[in-house]
């Protein structure tokens, strides 16, 4: 039987688009389409896809787990670029070394690493 092994793209609310652009940049996250000023704006790394919609957005609230090849360099990337992670790296019960981080948004976001 088939079986679905990843997701290729997430669709969040942000309540300032350029805000967002930025903040993901900093995660090493580049522009695919759109932009600061535009509605609708997909962010890529790899295979993977943020897309960041401002439309009938008045409040945002998402959970999104992104698996990366090096967790501790992302954290260390990320405070370089002054966002500021809930907490610094750390291994969990469940198989994976993680930090997580909101967006400015609001949006609940972990970065892991599987161990």
């Amino acid at each position: 039987m088939a079986r679905v092994e990843s997701i290729n793209a997430v669709t969040l609310h942000t309540v300032d688009m350029a805000a967002s652009v930025t903040f993901y940049a900093a995660l090493g996250f580049t522009i695919s389409f759109g932009g600061e000023e535009a509605p609708f704006t997909t962010m890529s790394s790899g295979g993977c896809h943020v897309n960041l919609t401002a439309e009938g957005a008045t409040c945002a609230w998402g959970r999104v787990i992104f698996h990366v090849d090096d967790v501790d360099e992302l954290y260390e990337r990320a405070t370089a670029a002054g966002l500021q992670p809930d907490a610094p790296p750390a291994d969990a019960s469940w198989g994976e070394r993680y930090f997580p981080i909101r967006d400015p948004s609001g949006n609940d976001l972990s970065f892991a690493t599987r161990l």
